[in-house]
């Protein structure tokens, strides 16, 4: 899932400060072109839904941002990078297609599974003199038995954990190993609180007005949530919600569909949404939002979890992932907590003086978040602050 902290002030910049030079940006049919070899060269290859031929094609096509491919060549190894060129200040970073909406992150690559540092700072500098860092964030360590070419060049580990259930044994036996009596008993007392207001139903969007119906809810259920909590709404500029749409609808000519929208809709409102990735053995939970209604009390988000976590182990999946954020309805299902690592390369003379102070920040951020007693304390100022200005808004 999207790290909501990820509205940071460096985001903000990064989208926002004007280039001190002109981009040397590929011309849009020559940038096809690259995103029709990284297809042809990830056949066949091992990927996260992230770093996906679709997801890059949707990101390019849609973004509007300063978009590049990097292959990188280390000796017999190979490995195709999809960055994102964004100015933060004076200097510029390439990051992986998508930024904070992209987690989990294994690029496809063949040949050796060490990729060096030399080899990567080298191609991007040839194919982007202008880029002073490569920041590659939320780097998975490996992905249906693969290791990550990158890992060993890790700065450090990212701030957000990353948490996932393993299936082993079916749905049955998953219930046996996470309270499944409570479970089970709440399952069927939600399902007689929506009963007595009306139809529901779990809905997988099939078409194309279904994926808008349930992304434009989704937008607007998350924004407000966003808000609430005193974040940044990383979902809304237009170009995100634009890519979103296109990745979603493309997926429905797909079997299975790699990317797909859940919603439980409960008297003919939609009470919960997720959208997920199929990624090799495992089912991700890439972002979700709930409607704080009438039903709230009802919890429509674990409901709709409960189904999705269900056919994830009846369609034979072996990781039910939640992805990045430690969340209390999280850690009511999970056994797994996957640390995902960041990598800062810089290919600058600034771009080393950058890497330090983002390897600090980062660091600090994840003492933050690692406090038990600190990071709940900043969430609820957080909030109340959120709160406070909405009040003064209205008035």
């Amino acid at each position: 899932m999207v790290d909501a902290t990820a509205g940071l002030p460096n985001d903000v910049a990064a989208r926002t400060e004007p280039a001190q030079a002109a981009s040397p940006r590929r011309a849009p049919t020559t940038l096809a072109a690259d995103v029709a070899r990284y297809a042809a060269f990830s056949e066949g290859r091992i990927f996260s839904s992230a770093q996906s031929p679709a997801w890059v094609e949707a990101w390019v096509a849609n973004s509007g941002s300063d978009n590049a491919i990097v292959m990188v060549r280390d000796g017999e190894a190979e490995l195709a990078l999809p960055l994102e060129i964004m100015p933060l200040g004076p200097l510029k970073i390439a990051r992986f297609m998508g930024g904070s909406h992209a987690n989990g992150n294994l690029p496809p690559f063949s040949g050796a599974t060490r990729i060096g540092r030399a080899a990567i700072a080298e191609a991007v500098r040839a194919a982007r003199p202008d880029v002073d860092l490569v920041r590659l964030e939320r780097l998975m360590d490996s992905l249906a038995g693969t290791a990550n070419p990158l890992i060993h060049l890790a700065s450090g580990e990212s701030p957000n954990v990353s948490l996932a259930v393993d299936l082993a044994g079916g749905f049955e036996a998953l219930l046996d190993r996470t309270s499944g009596k409570r479970k089970r008993k709440k399952h069927r007392s939600q399902t007689r609180k929506f009963e007595a207001v009306g139809s529901f139903r779990r809905i997988e969007a099939s078409t194309p007005d279904e994926v808008d119906r349930l992304l434009g809810d989704f937008f607007v259920l998350k924004g407000r949530r966003f808000r609430e909590f005193g974040l940044t709404d990383v979902f809304a500029d237009e170009g995100v919600r634009r890519f979103f749409r296109k990745l979603f609808t493309d997926a429905l000519g797909q079997t299975p569909r790699p990317f797909v929208l859940h919603a439980l809709e409960v008297a003919g409102t939609l009470r919960a949404i997720t959208g997920s990735s199929r990624s090799h053995d495992r089912l991700i939970c890439e972002f979700g939002a709930i409607a704080d209604d009438d039903l709230g009390h009802a919890s429509p988000g674990e409901f709709l979890f409960f189904d999705n976590i269900q056919e994830a182990c009846r369609d034979g999946y072996a990781i039910y992932d939640f992805s990045v954020g430690d969340e209390f309805y999280k850690r009511l299902w999970c056994n797994i907590e996957d640390r995902h690592f960041d990598v800062l390369l810089p290919v600058s003379a600034k771009g080393r003086m950058l890497a330090g102070a983002l390897g600090a920040a980062s660091r600090t951020k994840r003492a933050i978040k690692s406090n038990k007693v600190l990071w709940p304390l900043i969430k609820r100022l957080r909030r109340s602050r959120a709160a406070a200005t909405t009040t003064a808004d209205e008035d």
